[in-house]
C-alpha cells in the first residue's frame, strides 16, 4: 500500500500530487460521516485545493472550492458551510482577514488554517482571529480528515437551534428562514433589508461607520453611489418605527448604532 502523499509547497507547485488518494478508513482511519457534511477549501494553490478536497470527498464530505480569498469569503457568507479548510497565505485577502470578516458577521462556523508559517506569534495571531485548529505545510492528508473529523465532532455536537435568531429589545430575526419580527408582527424584508438589519443586531450598542457598513453588507467589492446605505437606513427605519419606538440612531459624522433611545431621547 503506497504512503499517503505529504503536502508541501514544492510538491504542490510541481503538480506532483495524485489524483486520487488511498481512503482513510484504508489507513487505519474512520470518518464517521453520516450525512454529507459542507466543507469549504480555500488555498491558492490550485493542486492543493485538489488534493485537500480529493481527500476529503473519498471520506464522504461534500466539498466546495475556491482559489482566492475574495470568492472563499463570499462562498462562506452564501453558503455558511459546516467547516472552512482555510490558507492563511492568500494573495487579496489573508486567511486571518476572512476569519475576522466570517466572526463579524456572527458565522460560527469552525476553522482549519494551513500555512507554512509555524512560530507561536503566528499561531496566537490565527486562534486570535477566530481559527479552531492550524495545522502546518508540509502536512499528511491524513492528518486533514483527522483534525475535521475532530472539528466537526466537537462544533456540531454543541450546536442549538436557538443560534439561528437574533433578538434586540422586541426585534426577533431568524437567520435561516430570514424571518423579521416586531413585538410579534412579521415584517417583510428585502435581501439588502435584511442583510443590514442583521449586521446591527449582530453589533447590538456598537456605533458603526459607514465604510464598515458598506464593507460587510454590500461587501469589499461595492464601488457604487455611498447615498444607498443613507437610502437603506431610512426604508428598515421606517418598517421598524412603525412598531414601535426607533432602534437605529445615527452618531453624528460617525455612522449608526442600534439601541434604544434614552429617556431624554424621546
Amino acid at each position: 500500500m503506497p504512503p499517503v502523499c505529504h503536502l508541501c509547497l514544492g510538491c504542490a507547485r510541481s503538480q506532483r500530487i495524485p489524483a486520487r488518494l488511498p481512503s482513510a478508513r484504508r489507513i487505519g482511519l474512520t470518518t464517521g460521516v453520516s450525512e454529507a457534511r459542507r466543507i469549504l477549501v480555500v488555498d491558492d494553490e490550485s493542486s492543493i485545493v485538489d488534493a485537500v478536497s480529493t481527500a476529503l470527498r473519498y471520506e464522504g464530505y461534500d466539498v466546495t472550492e475556491a482559489t482566492n480569498g475574495r470568492t472563499g469569503l463570499t462562498l462562506a457568507q452564501s453558503t455558511r458551510p459546516d467547516l472552512i479548510v482555510l490558507d492563511v497565505m492568500l494573495p487579496d485577502i489573508d486567511g486571518f482577514g476572512i476569519a475576522r470578516r466570517i466572526r463579524a458577521d456572527g458565522l460560527t462556523m469552525p476553522i482549519l488554517f494551513l500555512t507554512a508559517k509555524d512560530s507561536i506569534d503566528d499561531k496566537v495571531l490565527g486562534f486570535n482571529a477566530g481559527g479552531d485548529d492550524y495545522v502546518t505545510k508540509p502536512f499528511s492528508l491524513a492528518e486533514i480528515v483527522l483534525r475535521v473529523r475532530a472539528i466537526l465532532q466537537r462544533s456540531l455536537g454543541n450546536a442549538t437551534e436557538s443560534t439561528s435568531r437574533l433578538s434586540f429589545s422586541d426585534l426577533v430575526l431568524d437567520q435561516d428562514s430570514r424571518e423579521v419580527w416586531r413585538s410579534g408582527v412579521p415584517i417583510e424584508t428585502t435581501a439588502t433589508e435584511f442583510n443590514l438589519l442583521r449586521f446591527f443586531m449582530l453589533n447590538p450598542r456598537r456605533v458603526l461607520s459607514k465604510p464598515q457598513i458598506l464593507d460587510h453588507v454590500w461587501h469589499y467589492d461595492f464601488d457604487g453611489d455611498t447615498n444607498i446605505l443613507e437610502t437603506y437606513i431610512s426604508y428598515v427605519r421606517k418598517k421598524l418605527n412603525a412598531l414601535g419606538p426607533p432602534l437605529i440612531q445615527t452618531v453624528r459624522l460617525v455612522g449608526y448604532v442600534l439601541r434604544e433611545l434614552e429617556p431624554e431621547e424621546s
